[in-house]
């Protein structure tokens, strides 16, 4: 049964389209822990458009679930995971003028450093997750590093026609298990949406989804506490489809 991380990044995209001190993330992760959120994500950019440093403070010092720190593989976000000492830290690829992450991190071209920053950072105590594609040569190359866990890529699925997802899920299900044969824990994030999530949710391995923007989205209508209790109903009980093994949208 997979759990349910709560990216709550688009929230302080209100806040900062104004500059203004509402609405505070932090407020509205505890509205999401109340909601049912087993963590909360945050991604701090090094552009700063959307979570502050004292965002991340703050919600180290007041979470009760648990604070995936995502952030690029620089020395200045490596000192800031250090201090924090978030449960976990995703690393992520970042391009200062992509709207969101447009893919995997490459992690099979960089690693050597990454290798570096991944032992730094768990010898610290801070277990490390690599946001990678679902591709063999990716996942070997994440295994090598040192890193205890991958978050598989899913916007190829979530943008995919309904003649094509069939074939991306089975690549997110392939890679869960390459995955796992490899030693790695499996989480999985990017464009998942309540009409979409049912069969990430159900892949035999996937220990955690990432969701927010289609949370934040649907919390405008119905409030973010019951729209976190709605996902998360979809992701630990996913009606199964007998057709793919999985479940229909």
């Amino acid at each position: 049964m997979a759990s349910l991380g709560v990216n709550i990044d688009h929230i302080a995209n209100v806040r900062q389209a104004r500059r203004a001190l509402e609405p505070d993330p932090v407020t509205y992760a505890l509205l999401a822990e109340l909601g049912g959120a087993d963590g909360i994500t945050v991604h701090l950019r090094e552009d700063r458009r959307h979570i502050q440093d004292r965002d991340v403070a703050m919600l180290r010092a007041t979470l009760r679930s648990r604070l995936n720190l995502e952030m690029a593989a620089t020395a200045e976000m490596e000192a800031i995971a250090l201090q924090i000492q978030p449960d976990l830290v995703t690393l992520v690829p970042e391009k200062r003028q992509e709207v969101t992450t447009e893919g995997g991190l490459d992690v099979a071209g960089q690693l050597e450093p990454l290798t570096g920053l991944v032992g730094r950072l768990q010898d610290a105590g801070i277990p490390v997750s690599l946001f990678v594609d679902a591709e063999r040569g990716q996942l070997e190359a994440c295994q090598r590093s040192g890193a205890r866990w991958v978050e598989l890529h899913t916007g190829a699925y979530a943008e995919a026609s309904a003649q094509a997802q069939p074939l991306e899920l089975a690549r997110l299900t392939e890679g869960t298990f390459m995955a796992r044969s490899l030693g790695l824990r499996v989480n999985a994030g990017h464009g998942l949406t309540y009409q979409n999530v049912e069969p990430v949710a159900a892949i035999e391995g996937m220990e955690e989804l990432n969701i927010g923007h289609t949370i934040v989205a649907r919390a405008l209508a119905v409030g973010l506490e019951t729209a976190v209790r709605q996902m998360k109903a979809l992701v630990q009980n996913p009606r199964r489809d007998p057709l793919f093994g999985s479940t229909a949208p």
